[in-house]
């Protein structure tokens, strides 16, 4: 039995962007050889203006939507909230890599991004391009719950829903790409950002008509991310659990539908629908509730609850969250409020009893980084490594503490993980320190040019472009001003295509 409390749902939405492409590095050079899949694979890619993007029938992610995806991304990086958590991040994107090859997606290339909210709320953009909400994890108390929403918005990537409503949009004359953005960062974010609004005026109930998606297309979204789940082992009746509990909550507003219903149309014909197609759908191997969600959804909470930490476990409680998450919790809330012996014995009491989870490790250690202990995180982390070597959250958080004792070592391991993770701003705002500590100071302003162009900021990037040219010439290193000059005409281009965005 699903239980609900306090919680909103916002809007999930598919949109228009504008082409950039992704960079990678290796050694001590910062290559763009365009758009790389998860693992830093090259990605065909063309021209940087704007790609046409029709309906063709494939279901495959095309080089131009992965542009106009990862540009989108930059411009939403550049005004939502971001919930800026690496394990919940590992997290979805190892669920997005679990119900991906079910969707009917191929050659897809995903990128994850988390927004700090309390509101319900994914959203699936052209390009592959995935969000999600920390209010979904609030929301849905099992993996199940999570996986449904999830597997519906890649339904609508699957089935080009975007290009093919692209069409009637251009019909009627839809309104700049500038409005359009503002209107997905309101939907994305629950409306909550004035300024945005504001943008908007008399715009914002005609871009909500055009985000609304048809029958047609929930259907479809709905068919796919039910096969997708059956085919990941989750149970396809959890879909239309949450389509209930969508219901209730109407209800329980005084009939005020949340703004996921809004672009979302929902009615009991759909749901007795995918009732019908859930109870059709095997499951060929069925996943037991993994302890892993619960933990991250512990995560999820006190991120919510940030100003009152005992709200989270006082909703884990409610729950009937496993025990070992309510441990997890605890340990969490001791180790902000000082507690850290507390914390760290708990949390290695934990990690003995489940040794397969990476995430209680990687969280020790980073109680011990936040309480000054870093030869302690640095010893864990390796650790960690050691057997686990490809969790990214430990490889980051073992660059950050090495900043203390080898920036030489921590440029090295930072420099390894931007290019496993060319898309992930964080990684290279550590390795622009690391690069600047360990005497590559002009590498260092690339490094910040670059985490400042992947977060929307492309005049900062350029201006910090012409510092690291100038460092570069002073200090009479050739290799660094001429991939920085490369840099520097791409970034050019990329402004002016962003003009668009004004």
């Amino acid at each position: 039995m699903l239980r609900r409390t306090g919680t909103c749902l916002t809007a999930s939405a598919l949109c228009l962007a504008l082409a950039l492409p992704v960079q990678a590095q290796s050694t001590d050079r910062f290559e763009a050889p365009g758009l790389t899949d998860r693992g830093g694979t090259p990605i065909a890619n063309g021209d940087y203006g704007l790609p046409s993007l029709t309906y063709s029938g494939s279901q495959a992610i095309s080089g131009e939507e992965l542009r106009l995806g990862r540009a989108w991304l930059r411009q939403f990086r550049a005004r939502a909230p971001e919930w800026q958590d690496a394990i919940a991040q590992d997290y979805v994107e190892s669920l997005v890599a679990r119900l991906l090859p079910h969707s009917g997606l191929t050659q897809a290339s995903t990128v994850v991004t988390l927004v700090e909210s309390r509101l319900l709320n994914a959203f699936a953009v052209p390009g592959g391009v995935i969000g999600v909400n920390a209010g979904l994890f609030a929301f849905a108390e099992q993996e199940a719950e999570l996986a449904s929403v999830v597997a519906h918005e890649l339904g609508h990537l699957a089935q080009r829903h975007y290009a093919r409503g692209r069409e009637r949009a251009e019909q009627t004359q839809i309104p700049t790409m500038a409005a359009m953005l503002a209107g997905m960062l309101i939907a994305a974010g629950g409306g909550g950002d004035a300024g945005i609004a504001a943008a908007m005026g008399t715009q914002a109930a005609f871009i909500q008509d055009q985000l609304r998606y048809s029958r047609r297309f929930e259907q479809e979204a709905d068919r796919v991310g039910l096969q997708a789940m059956a085919g990941a082992g989750y149970d396809p009746g959890a879909m239309v659990e949450m389509f209930r509990a969508m219901q209730r909550m109407v209800s329980l507003q005084g009939g005020n539908p949340p703004e996921f219903l809004l672009s979302h149309p929902m009615t009991e014909s759909r749901i007795s629908d995918t009732q019908a197609r859930a109870d059709q759908t095997p499951v060929s191997t069925p996943r037991d509730e993994p302890l892993e969600y619960a933990l991250v959804r512990a995560r999820a909470l006190l991120a919510i609850h940030d100003r009152d930490p005992q709200q989270a476990a006082t909703r884990l409680t409610q729950d009937q969250a496993p025990a070992a998450a309510r441990r997890y919790l605890a340990a969490l809330i001791d180790a902000r409020a000082g507690r850290t012996d507390g914390a760290l014995a708990a949390l290695d009491a934990l990690a003995r009893a489940h040794p397969d989870l990476a995430m209680l490790p990687a969280t020790a250690a980073q109680v011990a980084f936040d309480a000054g202990r870093t030869d302690d995180a640095i010893a864990r982390s390796r650790r960690q490594l050691r057997l686990m070597p490809d969790y990214a959250p430990t490889r980051r958080l073992l660059g950050e503490a090495l900043l203390q004792r080898d920036p030489n070592e921590a440029y090295r391991v930072l420099r390894e993980l931007a290019e496993r993770r060319p898309e992930d701003p964080q990684v290279f705002t550590l390795l622009a320190e690391a690069a600047g500590r360990s005497g590559r100071e002009a590498w260092g302003h690339l490094a910040r040019a670059e985490q400042l162009q992947l977060t929307g900021r492309i005049d900062r990037a350029i201006r910090q472009l012409e510092v690291a040219k100038e460092v570069a010439e002073r200090r009479g290193d050739p290799a660094a001003a001429s991939a920085i000059e490369r840099r520097r005409e791409d970034f050019i281009g990329y402004r002016e295509t962003l003009e668009e965005f004004r």
